[in-house]
């Protein structure tokens, strides 16, 4: 889960989750109560990013 995902690509990582500023990568305390829904699509791309096989660096965008 990256913020600057140019950087995860030029480092090398495989798979590349964008997320959402640096201060605060896998939330947004402006949503107040949406927040926990945005927490929660964040970590499923991240369990489905890391439950799929990938030959380069991949970036697993909202669906």
């Amino acid at each position: 889960m990256a913020t600057i995902t140019t950087i995860s690509e030029s480092v090398g990582a495989n798979r590349i989750v964008p997320t959402i500023a640096i201060p605060y990568p896998v939330g947004n305390p402006e949503l107040d109560d949406r927040e926990a829904s945005l927490r929660d699509e964040l970590v499923d791309r991240a369990i489905r990013a890391l439950s799929t096989d990938v030959a380069s660096p991949t970036v697993f965008k909202k669906e």
